[in-house]
Order: structure tokens, then C-alpha cells, then sequence
């Protein structure tokens, strides 16, 4: 039976934007679309490789998702900071994050952007303004509030925003902080990427039918659910949330809501195990936010296919060598061991 159906995403009123006096730029689109592609086509090279157990790290693939982690950073800029959940790649790569320094950490090198200590799931890098992510369900959020409150004690000009899953929204942690939040009125945007399941359980066998926006909304948050599959749905939804921090106004909560393609965990599809209807991904895949966004770009005149195989053919070319460079990139050393260590 299909739980989870969508009505689709539609660009038909960036259409008409695109002729209004303040339309969108053909190169910020074509970024977009570009980030977007990139992520795919990344997420399919690790899945590809991951049979080959040289990967040293559990992985939680993005592909469906992409839109959310583009079009929410394209509206941030480099000094803003970004946190993440197990599910990190997609927000990791969309904020900037270095290929190359991630598929080191992947491989377990000691050039990995965490200095293999991590793996996929505690992907760091400051210089982007990559703050960090946690494989604990909601453990990240207060975190990401506690830089929010450092932020604004500090006068400084910053906004976070916490990335989380649907399943986050079962913990306390979660709630404590959107309290929390609202009351101090911190620059944090809370963003749900709701793909409907937690590992092999759905969201209507663990919670009560409520949307969960709504239930942010109630702790004084201003909240939204949004096309997840739509990148400029998306960006628009940040960029609104992200004003809405710098004027002082308080924190904002998006449910970003996008279907999760493949397993929970590890390489594949993982629908033969029956916890979810083959026909709910065939029905999702029908709005992919890298073919919608396509057809809208083509619509528009600024993209064709002779342009579509110079992108894919410059993006392998950079996988690839972002792959050999982990391969070949040296072992931590039994030295590295004591590096970050403190005791009294």
C-alpha cells in the first residue's frame, strides 16, 4: 500500500519571475542546477564503490534529497554556520564542503576533513562553515542552538541553521531547543527534511497524525512545509527565514519535505524487505528535483543537452580524482591517536 504520495513540484510561477524586474539570474539557476547534479552524481560514485569495503564508514546516501541542502545554503553565506545529522553529505557538499577532504575521511585517511576520526556521519570543516554533524537522533540540535545563543551574545553577524530528520522530532532534545530558541529569539533556522521514515519504521507508525511544522508553530517559531523537491521552493523558504534572523526576529522552523530514494543505511534499494511500497519510491522519482528543475531550465532556454554532457562529463572528471586522492592518500599514524586527546 502506498503511505506517502506528493502532488509534485511545479516552477510554473518562477516562469513568470523570470520576466518580472527582479528575475532570477541564469547563472545562479544553472549553479543550482549544477550543485545539484554534482551531489547525485557523487552519492552514485560512493554507492557504486561502497561494495568494495575499502570505505571504512557507515553511509546514508541523499540521493531524492539534494534540492533541500542546495537550495537552503545557496540563500547562506560563508561565515553562516551549518550543522547536520548521520545524514550529512548532501548539506556537507551544498555548504561548500572539499570532495576531496571528504572522501579521504570516507577511506579513513589521515587527511580526511576529520582526520579519519569521523566518517561520513561527523563530517567538520570551519572553513566553509561546516560546524559539524552527529549520528545521534536530535543531538545535534542543541548544539546548533547553543552557536545560535553565542551568536547573538556576541553581536556577531551569523545565522545558523540545524539540519535533522523527521525522526528528530520524537526527542525531547528538539523541543528543548526550539523553546529555548523562540524565547531568546536566536538567529537558528531548524530545517526537517521529512522522508517520511526512520531506518525501517514510517512516520504514521510513530507519531500521531499531525503535520510537523505546525507543532514548531506552537512553540512560537514561524514555520512553514515546503516542496522539498523544488530548489527554488526551498531557497526561497531559507532566504525568508535567513532575513527574518538578521533583523532579530527569532528563529524559523522548514519542513523540507522530500522522499528518501534509497535504504536508510549502506548502498541499494531495501524496499524487499517490505517496510515500504515499491510503488511510493516509483511515485517519488517522478518528481526528482534534478529532472523537474531540468525540464524547467530547458523551458526557459538556458539549458540543453550538449550542455548537460559538458556538466557531467567536468563533474566525473573531479570524482575521479577526488577518489584517487583518497586512495592514495597516506594511513593515520599510531601517533594520530593521542592528537585531540585531554585528560586532568
Amino acid at each position: 500500500m502506498i503511505k506517502y504520495t506528493y502532488k509534485g513540484n511545479s516552477f510554473e510561477k518562477y516562469k513568470e519571475n523570470l520576466s518580472s524586474k527582479n528575475p532570477y539570474e541564469k547563472d545562479f539557476l544553472i549553479a543550482l542546477y549544477r550543485d545539484m547534479v554534482r551531489i547525485r552524481m557523487i552519492q552514485e560514485e560512493i554507492e557504486k564503490k561502497y561494495c568494495e569495503d575499502e570505505m571504512k564508514t557507515p553511509i546514508h546516501l541523499v540521493i531524492g534529497q539534494e534540492a533541500t541542502s542546495v537550495g537552503s545554503c545557496a540563500a547562506l553565506r560563508k561565515q553562516d554556520l551549518v550543522f547536520s545529522s548521520h545524514r550529512t553529505n548532501g548539506n556537507y557538499l551544498a555548504k561548500g564542503g572539499d570532495l576531496k577532504a571528504m572522501m579521504s575521511e570516507f577511506y579513513c585517511r589521515a587527511n580526511g576533513c576529520v582526520g579519519s576520526r569521523g566518517g561520513s556521519m561527523h563530517l567538520l570543516d570551519q572553513s566553509v562553515g561546516f560546524a559539524g554533524s552527529s549520528a545521534i537522533v536530535g543531538g545535534i540540535v542543541p548544539i546548533a542552538t547553543g552557536a545560535g545563543l553565542s551568536a547573538k551574545l556576541l553581536k556577531e553577524d551569523r545565522v545558523t541553521v540545524v539540519y535533522f530528520g523527521d525522526a528528530a522530532t520524537e526527542e525531547g532534545s528538539l523541543w528543548e531547543s526550539l523553546n529555548f530558541a523562540a524565547l531568546k529569539k536566536l538567529p537558528v533556522i531548524f530545517i526537517c527534511e521529512n522522508n517520511f521514515y526512520s531506518v525501517f519504521s514510517s512516520l504514521s507508525s510513530r507519531q500521531p497524525k499531525a503535520e510537523i511544522y505546525k507543532k514548531a508553530e506552537s512553540f512560537g517559531l514561524a514555520s512553514s512545509q515546503i516542496d522539498g523537491t523544488n530548489v527554488l521552493d526551498v531557497y526561497e523558504a531559507t532566504l525568508k527565514s535567513f532575513k527574518r534572523a538578521r533583523k532579530g526576529l527569532g528563529p524559523s522552523f522548514i519542513e523540507s519535505v522530500a522522499y528518501r530514494w534509497r535504504g536508510h543505511g549502506g548502498a541499494g534499494d531495501d524496499n524487499h524487505l517490505g517496510y515500504r511500497d515499491a510503488q511510493e519510491l516509483k511515485h517519488w522519482q517522478g518528481y526528482c528535483p534534478i529532472a523537474t528543475f531540468k525540464k524547467f531550465l530547458e523551458s526557459t532556454g538556458f539549458w540543453s543537452e550538449d550542455l548537460e554532457k559538458i556538466l557531467r562529463s567536468e563533474i566525473q572528471v573531479e570524482i575521479e580524482e577526488a577518489f584517487q586522492h583518497a586512495v592514495s592518500s597516506p594511513e593515520p599514524e599510531e601517533a594520530d591517536l593521542y592528537k585531540f586527546v585531554y585528560s586532568k
